[in-house]
């Protein structure tokens, strides 16, 4: 398992500071999430060796098996390392393993290497241990088992698991629900000549650190296929560049718990690849969050090789999309976000008509406003790097272009009231903080 030195161009380095890049871009950092996939787990076989965890044996196994599986089937060991809830897993077995060892479970590795095995359809039989009355096998799905160890056999004519007593076969088609099995499912859309391939996981308990909500049921299925059909028209038509980010960078969907009100999404540095986020009301939503999403991938993944940042200093500042004050770093990735959702709501205001033109040109008008003063607020901190600044001034520049570019004088009212309510409810929660 090879690893390389990466480094982006200075040109790429530009356009994917004027909020843009494009799918080459986006391919590019995908190899940089893959390198730190095997670095970290190099570094939880290294680590649970040195702290002699009673799974260091176990986990040292598992990844020999899989070393010489890639030598066999090399498009299935890297469907499952990429996975996202790999990287997670990884993340936190190494954090656990370098602070409190009893938390970690390093010989969770041999579920990967089963997955790899079914993936490719090769002879392989593997002991594992449940997690809480299952088996997650990443990418694939979860086997329902008792607490406890049950061994992975696969074949060339199919897998299946078994343990305490309960056997459960593995669909053909692992995205099939079946006795003791639940799959991670699918969503694939086409339109204007592209498809979107993602998968659906609700079940893998790596799937994202946040507050991921419980299995969806087929009926709500049904509605997150049709919101992303909508979505995904809408980008293909209107912004097709973005819509290429998005299929490169975005591999899998997981529902988070709803909020009191609206609607919550997110990614994390960790989980590069997946999209969390509520149910979407409809497509255009779906879209807009979407387009805001491929954002946070693409800088959490150019700061894993470039430092934008200096070292936080406790200083907290004003975001106009948060109601609690942001260190630099939160406060970059927001601006870069909002970025991007104002590039999308600037394309899409001049295709919609009525109430979502007048939705669409008061969301291009108040987001480049807050994204232009956090850039601002960032340059004046003296806590960006070299390639910090050179990074905002490319921002700065894209934002400060929009804003004499004219919308509908109700449209800007609405974007300016939106702004002056959340500065007042930031001021009185935040006494004290000046913004």
């Amino acid at each position: 398992m090879n690893l390389r030195r990466h480094r982006i161009s200075d040109e790429v380095f530009a356009t994917l500071a004027a909020g843009g890049g494009g799918a080459e871009a986006v391919r590019q950092l995908a190899t940089v999430e893959r390198s730190k996939h095997l670095l970290l787990l190099r570094g939880v076989v290294q680590s649970a060796r040195t702290t002699r965890h009673p799974g260091a044996g176990r986990a040292a196994d598992a990844y020999d098996r899989l070393a010489a599986l890639q030598d066999e089937a090399p498009g299935a060991v890297e469907d499952v390392l990429c996975y996202p809830a790999v990287g997670a897993w990884l993340r936190t077995t190494l954090l656990a393993l370098d602070h409190d060892p009893t938390r970690a479970r390093p010989d969770h590795l041999a579920a990967v290497t089963a997955a790899a095995a079914i993936r490719a359809r090769a002879p392989l039989s593997i002991d594992v241990r449940t997690f809480g009355g299952s088996l997650p096998l990443p990418s694939l799905g979860e086997a329902l088992l008792p607490e406890g160890t049950a061994t992975v056999r696969s074949t060339p004519r199919g897998a299946e698991v078994f343990g305490q007593g309960v056997r459960v076969p593995i669909p053909a088609d692992h995205t099939r629900d079946a006795p003791g099995w639940r799959g991670v499912r699918r969503l694939t859309t086409s339109a204007n000549g592209r498809t979107l391939d993602l998968v659906l996981d609700d079940v893998d308990p790596h799937r994202m650190p946040a507050d991921v909500a419980d299995r969806l049921p087929e009926g709500e299925l049904r509605r997150w296929r049709s919101a992303l059909d909508e979505a995904w028209d809408i980008l293909t038509i209107h912004h097709p560049a973005t819509a290429a980010e998005i299929a490169v960078a975005h591999r899998v969907l997981t529902p988070l718990r709803p909020p009191a009100d609206g609607q919550v999404s997110g990614t994390a540095s960790e989980t590069f690849g997946t999209v969390g986020l509520s149910a979407p009301s409809d497509g255009l939503t779906l879209a807009a969050v979407l387009a805001h999403e491929v954002q946070h991938a693409k800088l959490g993944a150019l700061l894993d090789i470039v430092r934008l940042i200096e070292p936080d200093d406790s200083r907290r500042f004003y975001a106009p999309w948060r109601e609690d004050p942001r260190p630099a770093g939160g406060l970059l990735q927001g601006a870069y976000a909002y970025l991007g959702v104002s590039g999308f709501w600037r394309r899409q205001r001049t295709r919609e008509r009525g109430d979502r033109a007048l939705l669409a040109h008061s969301e291009f008008a108040r987001w480049r406003t807050g994204a232009h003063r956090a850039v601002d607020t960032l340059l004046a901190s003296g806590l960006l790097t070299p390639a910090g600044k050179h990074f905002a001034a490319h921002m700065c520049r894209v934002l400060a272009d929009w804003q004499s570019e004219q919308v509908p004088s109700a449209a800007a009212a609405r974007a300016r009231a939106a702004n002056e309510r959340h500065l007042v409810r930031w001021r009185r929660a935040n006494a004290g903080l000046q913004a």
